[in-house]
């Protein structure tokens, strides 16, 4: 099987996976299903771990065990520089409160941070581990070495979007939003694959990244008030389109853009 036939089973299963746990609760609460939505709950949020299932279910029919160790050794390469930790986890929220706070100033009135309860920090850690494992660890440098680095992690984000569907319409995110959510993801996915190209830190430091955009998450307050999403998702786009540009020049060959894992 060739590159693009495993790529292609991979992002089969994790959708497979995720919106067959998650799609049954969101048609319950929408009354197409009956019972309680909650009920469905315990499978929804099994659902996340679509991606990492995916991963390791086709690294291991590739490459034996001895792939899924190499794989999941990616989250122990903790030493990395300083301010690589910063610009996973701090620079994407700081920029977001900083434009929501100088609007504030500017007549604008609602928050302009969104920090966490420590239940939903811990939710942040699971979330992250469990999709980045396939979408980093597994995905990217294979659509990258297919397509780039700027086509393939734009792939690689808009997929990341369209695969969280049941959990926008779960929420009451309007499809509205939809060209705001696929901005925010495929932006993030430029920026979380430079993070892992610059900093050597592999499915960590994009483990890291994702943490860091549930640490000040515009979405939290979703659907009521949509103007920090549309903020987040061009802080986002703004940091990954100039790092990406700044690494992977106009004319950069395929094959030397597959690098740094």
């Amino acid at each position: 099987m060739d590159a693009s036939n495993r790529t292609r089973r991979f992002f089969t299963l994790a959708f497979a996976i995720t919106w067959g746990l998650q799609v049954p609760g969101v048609l319950a609460r929408l009354g197409r299903l009956p019972g309680d939505p909650d009920a469905y709950l315990p499978f929804a949020m099994l659902g996340i771990f679509g991606p990492t299932v995916a991963a390791l279910v086709c690294t291991h029919r590739e490459s034996g065990r001895a792939g899924v160790r190499s794989l999941l050794a990616g989250l122990t390469r903790v030493r990395i520089a300083p301010q690589w930790y910063l610009a996973a986890l701090v620079l994407p929220g700081a920029l977001l409160s900083a434009v929501l706070f100088g609007m504030n100033l500017a007549g604008r009135t609602g928050p302009w941070s969104f920090v966490p309860g420590i239940d939903r920090l811990v939710a942040g850690v699971v979330i992250a581990v469990a999709e980045e494992i396939g979408w980093r660890g597994y995905a990217m440098s294979r659509l990258e070495a297919r397509y780039g680095a700027f086509a393939g992690n734009g792939i690689l984000g808009a997929l990341w979007a369209v695969w969280h569907v049941p959990m926008f319409v779960a929420v009451g995110v309007p499809l509205s939003l939809g060209l705001v959510m696929l901005l925010f993801f495929v932006g993030g996915s430029l920026y979380f694959a430079w993070l892992v190209r610059r900093s050597g830190g592999g499915v960590f430091v994009a483990v890291l990244a994702h943490l860091g955009a549930h640490l000040n998450n515009s979405h939290a307050v979703l659907p009521a008030d949509a103007f920090p999403a549309v903020v987040h998702a061009v802080v986002y786009a703004g940091l990954g389109f100039a790092v990406m540009r700044a690494v992977a020049p106009r004319g950069t060959a395929r094959a030397d853009l597959a690098t740094s894992r």
